[in-house]
Formats: C-alpha cells, structure tokens, sequence
C-alpha cells in the first residue's frame, strides 16, 4: 500500500483574493464601426487576443498584438485597441477591481504583452465565466471568481508580473507626501523608483506618474533639485572642493555634478561660487 499526503497552508498571501473582485467580462470582434477612442478604467483589465491582429495604443505609443497573446493592463492607463482591417482583432477582456499589477521586466510600469502557448488555462477559464455570466445558473458568481483566481495564478506563474491590492494603499496625495519627505531625507543616497515605490506599496509606475502629477517634476528629477541645492549651499558656504561636494551629494562622478550644475543653474560650480561664496 502507498499513500501520500499534502498538507494545505491558507497562510500564503501572495494573492490578495479579499481584495479583487470580478468587475465585468467582454467578448469583442473587430468590425468596421469599431470605435477607436483613448479611454481609462479605475480598475485593472486582462485581454486575451483570441484571433486576429492589430495594436495597443497605451499612454500614446503603440504596440502590435497577435492571437494568443495576453495583455495587462493597470488601472488608470489611457490606451485604446486598434485592428487590421485584414486581420480583424478579436479579444476577451476581463476586469478585475482591487488590484493593479507589479510587471518587473516591461519597458512601462502600465501595461504588459505576454505570449502564452497552447497549454495554459488563461482562454478556457475567460470562456467559462462568459458562459456562467450568460447562464446565470445558482452561485455562478463564485465559479466566475474562482476562475478569475485561476486566470491571475496562471499570469504571475507565466509572467514576470506579481498582483498589488489597491485598497491597502495610502491616497495618492498622501503617498506622493509620503516619497516626497523619504527623498527629502535620504537624496544623498543612491535611491532608486523601486526603493521609493516600496515605501508606499504601489508599482513604481504609478508612484512616479502620481509624484509629478503632485509636484510637477519626477521623482529622480527631484532627487536632482535636491542635490543641486544642497550643491548651491556647500559652494557658497564652504570652501569643499567641486569633487568633494560631488561625493557628499551622491553623485557618480565629479565631472557629471559639474555637467548637471551647468545643466541646471546655466553656471559651472566654480563659477557659481565665485558670485555667491559667503566672506567670513
């Protein structure tokens, strides 16, 4: 006799399922009516290019989609869908609210385009929620959640991509407050969008999209201001050498503090202290 045994541990939480919830489920052909129109949604949404081919217009650059691709999308992300007339697009879209999507190895926080094989669960569990949503037999929306679980499970096993609960975040204004004060302390340091995203819990996306909405400039730009200005005050009221402020701000090199100060104050350090050095 053999037997084999697994126990089942509920205390893994790298799904956040008390947080997302199916929002709504669309199946889409392409026709000559198709009304291309940049738009957005306050939740996250996953198309399933079943057939067909055209692109994604995402934050106004464009990115081509073929049959047996998936694409995320994160909330809040002005994109748009647009089909070949030869080969006309067809997708399941699926939208999911309380999340947004962690993607370490896209070109943008905002979106990704992931190919999968023919062996993956992502299109049958799309097709079994429209079929649940249309048959609407008794508790069909807990088979339609189930299946969502299955679909996201099956996109951060495939992909490069982890899921963020929403509603564990601060507002924006106060995570943006929140970075804003951390760089204020620390721009000396060699910081990174991915440090300062985990200080607030959200993609280093949507942290750096939120951050210059709030303050009119990047969060490296404004690591930058406060480097310089720091700058500004040890040239003025210090007799440190360029190299030497250079190494205190955090900055690679003397040369690039230099090529930034000029940059930025339309001066080199050497001459901005000749003009502003305070005289003990």
């Amino acid at each position: 006799m053999s037997h084999i045994n697994y126990s089942f541990n509920q205390t893994d939480n790298s799904l956040p399922r008390d947080k997302m919830k199916l929002r709504n489920i669309a199946s889409t052909r392409y026709s000559g009516d198709w009304p291309s129109i940049p738009h957005s949604h306050s939740y996250a949404e996953l198309f399933y290019i079943v057939d067909g081919a055209g692109q994604f217009q995402i934050n106004d650059k464009l990115f081509p989609v073929q049959a047996h691709q998936l694409v995320v999308v994160n909330p809040n992300v002005i994109h748009t869908e647009v089909s070949l007339e030869s080969h006309p697009l067809e997708y399941i879209v699926l939208g999911i609210e309380g999340l947004e999507f962690t993607i370490s190895d896209a070109a943008e926080g905002s979106f990704c385009v992931y190919t999968f094989d023919g062996n993956n669960d992502v299109l049958p569990c799309m097709r079994k929620i429209l079929t649940e949503m249309q048959n609407r037999e008794s508790n069909f929306q807990i088979l339609c959640q189930a299946y969502m679980d299955i679909i996201v499970v099956q996109l951060m096993r495939n992909a490069s991509v982890s899921a963020v609960p929403i509603h564990s975040r601060l507002p924006a204004n106060r995570q943006c407050a929140t970075v804003k004060r951390y760089i204020d302390h620390h721009y000396k340091e060699n910081l990174t969008l991915d440090e300062l995203a985990e200080k607030v819990s959200i993609s280093k996306y949507h942290m750096a999209h939120a951050f210059k909405r709030e303050y009119g400039v990047s969060p490296i730009n404004y690591i930058i201001d406060c480097r310089i200005r720091e700058g500004k005050r040890l040239l003025a009221e210090t007799d440190l050498a360029p190299s030497q402020i250079a190494s205190i701000l955090g900055f690679s090199s003397s040369s690039y503090f230099c090529k930034t100060f000029s940059n930025i104050e339309g001066t080199s350090p050497t001459e901005y202290r000749k003009a502003n050095q305070v005289k003990f």
